[in-house]
């Protein structure tokens, strides 16, 4: 194992996690990132109906093992499914803040709770909360992390409150699906694709930024392409994942997702996708649950970042440039910045 802090800082600006396994932020730290399940334990499936057979399948297996089952709620296709097949009483978690970002969600999650007899809780997200919460999830993730994660768990030690001893979540579905349009869509260039998914660019906020192409290179094709599929399949699934993973660890409550069992049996059909029907086959098992409904558009689980980091000036430490443009920066980007900030503060040697 190798500790390099300018390394892991550009790696955590760049795709919001370290992507090489042997690198550290320090001496006796160890990050953890998610294992895929490989393919050859993954179910096929080629209609909608599948998917609503084995999540059937799934769903009563965890019965077996537990009484209490809960839900991570949103008010997009994906928990809505999975909410279906949950038992009449099950707690179901959404998030709320004052900043308005979740009303749209909490509207469709109360109707998703409605229907199949779910007992609905509205968690906070507030300020307050990233700062309780963060140096709880980054002290077990030995790095910064993704905003998500400290809602999460709060969420996760609520539902253990509420005697939940296994929460559900669908956060895989976009990965699996197709769901991620605006990204594998496009016909990309290697360097415009390096561009577009980079979150933050380190040269832009570091005074030693390292340069993170080399996570890019192994999925080049040709002279100026690049495999975009398998880039996601390997990379963003990790991201992505290891912040559920790591968020119900600290707060010891075990989480399970029905979608990352499945696999397409047949080829993402591209024209679907560019023409308005991503997660054409999930938008099918939507459908099916709630014919009543108008399939929501898709939208990734909102974070009150926008409004919480509106004005803060920006990081001070000599880690970070004091001439970045905060003014062009999102609200998850700002959110980075502050949580790498705090991260060194609480663990810099």
């Amino acid at each position: 194992m190798e500790a390099n802090k300018d390394f892991c800082l550009s790696s955590y600006m760049a795709f919001r996690y370290i992507w090489r396994d042997d690198m550290n932020f320090y001496k006796g730290f160890r990050h953890q990132n998610y294992q895929a399940i490989p393919d050859e334990e993954r179910i096929l499936v080629k209609t909608s109906e599948d998917i609503d057979l084995q999540i059937h399948n799934q769903v009563a297996k965890l019965y077996e093992q537990y009484d209490n089952i809960g839900i991570l709620l949103s008010g997009g296709m994906d928990s809505a499914n999975l909410a279906a097949y949950l038992k009449p009483g099950s707690h179901a978690y959404t998030f709320v803040s004052d900043t308005g970002v979740f009303d749209a969600d909490v509207e469709r999650a109360r109707k998703y709770c409605q229907k199949f007899g779910l007992q609905h809780h509205l968690v906070e997200i507030t300020f307050d909360d990233y700062k309780r919460y963060a140096p709880i999830v980054m002290a077990r993730k030995f790095a910064p992390v993704h905003s998500i994660e400290a809602q999460i768990y709060k969420a996760a030690i609520m539902a253990k409150k509420d005697g939940v001893e296994m929460i559900l979540t669908g956060e895989s579905a976009d990965l699996v699906f197709g769901g991620m349009d605006k990204l594998i869509s496009p016909e990309w260039t290697f360097d415009a694709f390096v561009k577009r998914y980079t979150f933050l660019d380190p040269a832009l906020v570091l005074t030693q930024p390292v340069s993170q192409t080399a996570c890019f290179e192994p999925y080049r094709r040709g002279s100026d392409g690049i495999d975009v599929m398998q880039f996601m399949d390997d990379i963003f699934s990790i991201e992505s994942s290891s912040s559920y993973l790591n968020a119900f660890g600290a707060a010891q409550l075990p989480y399970y997702d029905p979608y990352a069992k499945l696999k397409m049996a047949d080829p993402l059909d591209m024209n679907r996708v560019r023409n308005g029907e991503p997660k054409y086959l999930v938008r099918g098992l939507y459908a099916m649950k709630y014919p009543e409904l108008e399939i929501p558009f898709k939208m990734p689980m909102p974070r009150p970042v926008d409004a919480i980091f509106k004005g803060w000036g920006g990081p001070k430490r000599k880690e970070f440039r004091q001439d970045i443009p905060m003014a062009q920066l999102t609200g998850n980007q700002k959110w980075q910045l502050w949580c790498a900030e705090l991260f060194l503060d609480l663990f810099d040697c």
